[in-house]
């Protein structure tokens, strides 16, 4: 499961995470706008306002209860993407806690890409408010515009990049 924080953190930048968690950031507060939530999202960042703003016509809003099991590990379908808009939630793998989550967190955005199980669980630690977009919906997105896909291409390429730089070159 991949799983990231907002890279726009007070006075320090963060590398956008690609299937790998960061822990001990503090979140800074989110955006209750859906456009501004997702122009902290690293994957979209290279999108310009006209496209977060088509994009944000997909998102629902979802709300969960604490203790909710929001996605679990080993599902089959990574269906979801979400973006933290208030809460907290724990990130565990194997029952081990390995990451927690605030707002302008985000966790599913390789599911919207590629369709494969989930490697975590992630668990409403507060009762947690989400922005949440389906895997057709995304699809329908980038199909629809060739541009979108392109920027989104590249933007993959760049946080692939900067995980691992020399399994790239």
């Amino acid at each position: 499961m991949e799983y990231c924080s907002s890279t726009r953190i007070a006075g320090a930048q963060r590398e956008p995470a690609i299937d790998k968690g960061s822990t001990g950031v503090k979140h800074p507060a989110m955006p209750t706008n859906v456009v501004d939530a997702l122009a902290q999202v690293p994957m979209f960042a290279s999108l310009d306002r006209k496209h977060l703003e088509k994009l944000a016509k997909d998102f629902s809003e979802r709300s969960f209860p604490a203790g909710s099991v929001i996605v679990r590990q080993g599902d089959e379908r990574g269906i979801g993407f979400f973006v933290i808009a208030d809460g907290e939630a724990v990130v565990s793998v194997d029952g081990a806690e390995v990451a927690r989550l605030g707002p302008g967190s985000n966790f599913g955005a390789i599911a919207l890409i590629s369709d494969r199980v989930r490697t975590a669980t992630v668990t409403a630690d507060t009762d947690l408010h989400c922005f949440v977009m389906t895997l057709w919906d995304f699809r329908s997105f980038v199909q629809g515009d060739a541009d979108v896909a392109w920027k989104l291409l590249e933007q993959l390429a760049q946080m692939l990049h900067r995980s691992s730089p020399a399994a790239l070159d």
